[in-house]
């Protein structure tokens, strides 16, 4: 089946070789990767924080991905950069990406310690929950956190997901109307609050 078949017929399932191909990255794909999940995230934000700033409870709920969590990235680089709240910074975060996209350029991924496969998406993650925890600390007035809403049946799955759109938007909106007592800084997988 050609990968054509699968976006023409979303009801047929792609096989184990078409999904080894519709997970392996290229540089481009990368780089869009990362710019439309983590810097495209930031930019919308940071454009609707003043708006939330009026707000007395403003909210910010980030979709990520467990394969964004620590336990899945393999370790370093990304675990040490990234998971050190103490001294990380906007600009670390950027820092951290620059670093991931040269050496996929440069064919050094596995040599530097990346992950291997969905790369670029987990690492693009990664960043948006580590941007997460940093606003969390920087607006404690605000509810900023991230959610994994599981597998869901969308055309970025190729409806092979466990769950509907509508499972899916059950626990970012969730996270929407938590009241202004709940958590801050968090990652939920589901409802569920699971480390980072």
């Amino acid at each position: 089946m050609e990968l054509e078949t699968v976006f023409l017929f979303p009801d047929t399932q792609p096989t184990d070789e078409e999904w080894k191909e519709i997970a392996t990255q290229d540089y481009k794909m990368a780089v869009e990767c990362i710019e439309t999940n983590y810097f495209g995230a930031k930019r919308v934000t940071e454009a609707l924080i003043p708006l939330l700033q009026l707000s007395d409870s403003a909210r910010i709920v980030n979709l990520s991905s467990s394969l964004a969590l620590f336990k899945n990235l393999g370790g370093k680089p990304t675990t040490d950069a990234l998971g050190d709240m103490e001294t990380l910074t906007r600009d670390g975060i950027d820092a951290i990406l620059k670093e991931f996209l040269e050496d996929f350029q440069m064919g050094q991924l596995k040599a530097k310690g990346w992950r291997g496969n969905w790369t670029a998406y987990s690492i693009s993650k990664a960043a948006l929950n580590a941007y997460a925890r940093l606003l969390a600390k920087e607006l404690p007035s605000f509810l900023v956190n991230c959610v994994c809403p599981g597998f869901i049946k969308t055309d970025m799955t190729f409806g092979t997901g466990l769950w509907s759109p509508l499972e899916g938007a059950e626990s970012p909106v969730f996270l929407a109307l938590l009241p202004q007592t709940g958590p801050s800084g968090l990652f939920f997988s589901g409802k569920e609050v699971v480390p980072f």
